[in-house]
């Protein structure tokens, strides 16, 4: 904290600090990057010669919020034309009409078929979920109708899967010999163009590449600085880079860390096309990223991904499974393996986040930490099991023993909700999905998020999801699991901040912490809750600095 400066007083009209010692405030002094005093204006003033800043007077201040699962894929994939179901607002603040139906999506790629500059320059597309369309699949048929010649590469909103047509497989020689789990193949035994998880979607070579290679983009890390500035996030996560080695860390260093770059980022290692790597040496590898950190960008915990999506039927599932199919989902690492890939990690003191969106990945996963405990106990590891959508009661209790945190992906409920009643889990498991009350009950540390690029970056969003369980048809699925507003703001400031490691730093409003805050036009806790969502985001307070969101 710098000493030698005028503290700034910043007055508002409420302060909801997320510190119980202090629950509220009407003033904040801050001095430097640093949060001096908080309290009512006339109790800061002896602090001395100060500067009093009534830009806030009429808005209401919280901590800074802090999006835990997220990926810079949402700041590249604006790069490329959207094509998902429900309207979305680009960087630029740009809204994107949703595509209702399939007729909807090939009048779509067609007209942005015709925008192409050259014949063969492929059409490469996201956000699709064929789930949406009536039981549907999106197959090279569909897009065989847009061009039989222009490779066509579409990626779908989870991330997981991908579509592509009869050009792009001829190219790359996918075909009913490709023996590779997650290409999708019909009656004939051809592939249908559906291609499921990394394995089968990498597949798609250079079209691929012209997205993963775009994680290297200075334009990709601004994009998704803006995107969480506009809606309020001071702290975002790429949960996962992949080839996060030194070339990356000073590109990362040389965008996050300049003046006017609008929130801090954490960035973890991904675990994804590790398998025949030394993992001994890896863990040293990030352990010593971790001392690389600055205040703007963290750097030093890892990713493993342990199964799919639900929403693409790729997840695993504890029995009886998928909602009337007699399949389970794809392992996307070894199950057997997980005890194996944790523990070098785990010894080392690198907090291990893992992808486990069904409640048999949520297994496999807690029985590595619980091994790896009785191995090489360490207590406060965070160890965090993420989007943790199906986990049960037994499970949550599980995560307490073990001091292991939740990361809900809550954003579903209204997304996927009517879906996985009707198609996925069926209504009984659909109800107790994003279990946030069970977790609360459990005391445990959990945080929300969106998943972007795969829901849209903001955390009103998933807070209102979190407090209303309301599908996008307006069903409420599981009342029981609803939580208070206060209670997701926790989540996506302190808890947030505390599964990423930096709850000493960030997350509420207190003297030391670094100053930054989220800037609304109204209060959270004041509001109808079923408007949380709704509410305007005036813009945010990063280190002190006021950055104003884009309008």
């Amino acid at each position: 904290m710098k000493t030698d400066s005028k503290p700034t007083i910043f007055t508002a009209k409420k302060i909801i600090t997320m510190n119980p010692v202090v629950p509220e405030a009407a003033a904040v002094a801050v001095r430097g990057d640093r949060i001096l005093a908080v309290g009512a204006p006339d109790e800061l003033k002896g602090w001395g010669e100060h500067v009093i800043d009534e830009t806030f007077k009429d808005k209401i201040l919280t901590p800074g919020f802090v999006e835990a699962h997220s990926h810079v894929l949402e700041g590249i994939l604006w790069m490329f034309p959207y094509v998902g179901f429900f309207d979305r607002r680009d960087p630029d603040g740009r809204v994107w009409q949703g595509c209702r139906d399939l007729d909807a999506l090939s009048r779509r790629l067609k007209e942005l078929e015709t925008e192409l500059a050259s014949a063969d320059e492929p059409l490469v597309v996201w956000g699709v979920d064929p789930l949406y369309f009536a039981g549907d699949r999106l197959t090279a048929t569909n897009l065989d109708v847009i061009s039989t010649t222009r490779p066509i590469f579409v990626l779908h909103a989870s991330g997981h899967l991908a579509t592509v047509n009869t050009a792009l497989m001829n190219q790359q020689g996918i075909d009913e010999k490709t023996d590779v789990v997650g290409v999708a193949k019909g009656a004939d035994n051809k592939p249908t163009g559906e291609l499921q998880e990394l394995k089968a979607i990498m597949l798609a070579g250079d079209f691929l590449q012209q997205v993963i290679g775009s994680y290297r983009s200075p334009k990709a890390w601004h994009n998704f600085g803006r995107l969480a500035n506009n809606v309020g996030c001071t702290t975002i996560t790429d949960l996962g880079f992949l080839n996060l080695d030194d070339d990356a860390v000073e590109l990362l260093r040389s965008v996050v860390d300049t003046p006017d770059y609008p929130v801090r980022v954490t960035v973890l290692y991904s675990l994804v096309g590790q398998s025949e790597a030394d993992l001994d040496e890896v863990a040293e590898y990030v352990a010593a990223q971790a001392k690389r950190s600055s205040e703007k960008l963290h750097l030093g915990q890892v990713k493993l991904v342990l199964d799919g999506s639900i929403q693409g039927f790729t997840a695993r599932l504890r029995p009886p499974g998928y909602y009337g199919r007699n399949d389970n989902g794809i392992w996307t690492s070894p199950p057997e393996k997980c005890f194996d890939t944790l523990l070098p990690f785990h010894k080392k003191g690198v907090t291990v986040h893992c992808h486990c969106n069904g409640d048999e990945a949520v297994d496999v996963f807690l029985n590595a930490v619980e091994q790896a405990q009785a191995e090489y106990y360490r207590p406060d590891i965070r160890h965090t099991v993420q989007h943790c959508q199906l986990a049960t009661i037994d499970q949550y209790q599980r995560m307490a023993a073990l001091g292991v945190c939740a990361n809900i992906f809550t954003n579903h409920l209204f997304y996927w909700g009517d879906q996985h009643v009707a198609a996925t889990v069926g209504p009984d498991r659909a109800m107790r999905m994003e279990a946030c009350a069970t977790a609360k009950l459990h005391n445990i540390h959990f945080s929300l998020h969106s998943d972007a690029p795969v829901t849209p970056l903001g955390q009103l969003h998933t807070a209102w999801c979190a407090v209303n369980r309301l599908t996008s048809s307006g069903r409420t699925l599981g009342e029981y699991e609803k939580i208070s507003v206060y209670d997701a703001l926790y989540a996506v400031t302190l808890d947030g901040a505390y599964t990423l490691g930096l709850d000493r730093e960030l997350g509420s409003i207190e003297p030391g912490k670094l100053a930054d805050f989220t800037v609304f036009e109204e209060d959270p806790l004041a509001v109808d809750p079923a408007r949380l969502k709704d509410i305007g985001v005036w813009g945010t307070v990063l280190g002190g600095k006021v950055i104003p969101a884009a309008k």
